[in-house]
This record gives C-alpha cells, structure tokens and sequence, in this order.
C-alpha cells in the first residue's frame, strides 16, 4: 500500500491509500489511538442481511463483502457479543480466516448486562474469541454503557480493572466503552474510566443534543480518546428522508453523503461505522468515504443540516433507531415495526399509515408491561407508555 498525505492550510489533515487491487479506489485515513492509521469507514456487523423464515444471516455474501471491503481500504470491523443473536461474531471470524484478520483492527464488545459474577468476565471473553476464531481483539469496549450499568454492572464487578488487566495480558490491544445516556452520565464515566483508549458515541447531525451529543464528543477528544461514530444515519432513516426534510438540503446533496460528511467534517472523529446490508450500500459509502475530509462542509450546508434536524424533530413521534435490541418481544409484538408505523402519523407528514397497522400481525395493545424491552433499549425510549400511544392513535381514526 501507498499513503498519500493529504495537506490542509499546512497541516496534515488525513491520509489516503492507494490500493491498485480495488480499480484504484483512495480511502481516508485518520490518526486514531497510538497514531493507528484507521480508515475514515468501518464496517458495522449488526445489519447484515438475513435470509429464511429465521432470519438467519446470508453467509456467503457477507463474507465476501466484508472482504471486498478490506480489500477497498476498511481496516476496522465492529461486531459485539449480543449481534445477530450471537451469529455477527460468527460470520465476522469466518470473514477474517485465512489471512483476512491480519489486514485489520478488530472491535469487539463485553455484554455488561450479562455479568451476574466476577468470572462472568473472562467467560463472556473467551466466548467471543472462539467464535471469532482469534487469540487477542484490537479494540474492546464495555458494551452500552449508562448510569445504571456504570453503577450496577462496571463498579460493583470491577470491570474497568478487569479490562485494564485484560490490556496488560496483550489478549486486548485498546480498551473503551460504548455509550447511551446523558452527557452528563458521559462525563462522568470519562473521568472515572481514566485507563480507557476510546469510545463509541451515537452521533449525527440530528443527535447534536441528545447522549453524549457534540459537547460530549468534543469533552472525549479533550481527554485524548480515540473516537467512534455508531448511528451515523440513525438506523437509515436519514438515508431516507420524509419529503419536508429532504427540502430542507441543498439542492443536489446526497442525503446519505451529507449526513457521513457531517461526522467526516469534524478533526474529533475516528471512524464512522456504518452496517452496509447490501453490496451497493458499500458501493456507496466506499466512495462517499474516498471524497471525505475534515473541514469537508461549508458553513451554508452546516445551516441546512440545523434547519432539517428542527423539522425532522417535528415529525418524530418515537425516538426508534431500528436497532432491534428490544427484540423479540415475549408477547410477539414487532416494536421497531410498530414505531416506524407511528411516525407516520405526524402531522407534519400528512400520511395515512392504517393498512400497515392493520397488517401487524400483533398490536400493540398486546403488550405484558413486563418491562424487558425497557431495560436494554439504548434510546431510553418508554416502550411500555408509548404501546399504550400507539393503541389509542389508531383506535382514533
């Protein structure tokens, strides 16, 4: 591989990569943790596309585009222990055999909630090397971390200890965490896990505010963390934007190309990770990614962004991401399906989404308030009150 240092108001700004064996495609670099040179996209293992009545992933194709990936410049592959029911892990090692796992760093993730005991710990890690047919992880974070987990999970087991001692064993090059709270609840956890290389942020031009949000990824940077960008197109939606939103954008822009460029822009951002369910979603950010640099948007493309964040805030009835966390739900409801609905009916829309609702096979209405779904969804969305929404929005109409 060739880099090509790419100089900005005389400063290096980023670094590309020729590689001649993708047609001459240039990927982005960007200085991560110890200098690492990490492509400006990763390659989210959460969304990948399933086949069957089980929905079961379709290995075949992964494989080959996690390593058409590779072989166009990502050299960073986030999976975590709970993806695809525990199969992400799976097909991501059988991806990275013969070979594949030396061209890359490795992020992998501690399931916190799944610690009842202080040996949990290193049962939950060797776990997942086994399935990732590996003896050491590049990157490990504790997984979706909040206050709660902080307290209830991190302090009382002593995970931090535990994965500063996993560092020092050489089984783990980087340790971090992954995040969904409040920024205060950020702060907090930054200073306190004072070891950590990195962390992993839910952030986007319509999240400015909300988690960690800008302040926090700037507080991260401060700190010298390395950082991370899930949920760069919030489960897709801003790939797919209601016309009101849409007309917010400068005329020709790209809606998925703005929303990456937004994150891109920023000198605090790592790698953005994207889970790219189709071969033309790569496609698509592989070039998206080549055209990237820090400083990319102007001032009045910045505003446009401000302006359809506001009327995408207007039209959202359900902060739901699609993450399927909360999945499945014992009383067999589809609630990422169920909120998708629903957002339909805002006002601002002027749609009519009845005959998807009818076509629910399980209504809200069917709801056990067991809480389940509560407990781990990463958006702090109130399921339980918002079932009860849904059910009285349509028995309206």
């Amino acid at each position: 591989m060739k880099y090509i240092f790419v100089v900005d108001k005389n400063e290096i700004v980023c670094y590309t990569e020729y590689n001649a064996l993708s047609g001459g495609f240039i990927m982005q670099y960007r200085e991560f943790v110890d200098n690492i040179k990490i492509s400006a996209l990763g390659y989210g293992c959460m969304r990948f596309k399933t086949v069957g009545e089980d929905n079961h992933i379709d290995e075949e194709l992964t494989v080959r585009e996690l390593r058409r990936a590779i072989e166009s410049g990502v050299n960073y592959i986030d999976t975590a222990f709970g993806y695809h029911g525990g199969k992400s892990e799976v097909v991501v090692g059988k991806a990275l055999a013969d070979g594949w796992r030396e061209k890359v760093y490795l992020a992998d993730k501690l399931p916190v909630w799944m610690v009842e005991k202080e040996e949990d710990f290193e049962r939950l890690f060797e776990t997942q090397l086994s399935r990732l047919g590996t003896d050491h992880i590049d990157f490990y974070l504790l997984h979706a971390l909040n206050g709660k987990s902080f307290e209830d999970k991190v302090k009382k087991f002593g995970l931090i200890d535990k994965m500063r001692q996993l560092k020092e064993s050489g089984r783990v090059s980087y340790i971090g965490f992954s995040f969904h709270d409040s920024n205060e609840v950020f702060h907090k956890i930054v200073d306190a896990y004072d070891c950590a290389d990195f962390c992993q942020i839910q952030y986007n031009y319509i999240d400015t505010n909300n988690q960690a949000g800008t302040e926090g990824l700037e507080y991260a940077a401060s700190k010298g963390l390395g950082v991370v960008i899930m949920e760069p197109l919030l489960g897709g939606s801003l790939a797919n934007l209601p016309d009101n939103v849409r007309a917010a954008l400068p005329k020709d822009a790209n809606p998925v190309q703005i929303a990456l460029d937004y994150l891109w822009s920023r000198p605090e951002v790592g790698v953005v990770l994207s889970g790219m369910t189709l071969p033309e979603q790569l496609d698509q950010n592989l070039r998206f990614a080549d055209e990237s640099k820090i400083g990319k948007l102007t001032q009045d493309e910045l505003d446009a962004l401000v302006r359809a964040k506001a009327i995408r805030d207007g039209n959202m009835l359900v902060p739901c991401t699609g993450c399927e966390y909360c999945m499945p739900c014992p009383a067999g409801i589809d609630i990422p399906g169920t909120f998708r609905i629903y957002n339909k009916t805002a006002p601002s829309l002027g749609l009519d989404p009845r005959a998807e609702y009818d076509a629910l096979e399980v209504k809200p209405d069917s709801c056990l308030e067991c809480g389940k779904c509560e407990d781990i969804c990463p958006q702090h969305i109130k399921i339980r009150d918002m079932m009860k929404a849904v059910t009285e929005a349509f028995a309206e109409k």
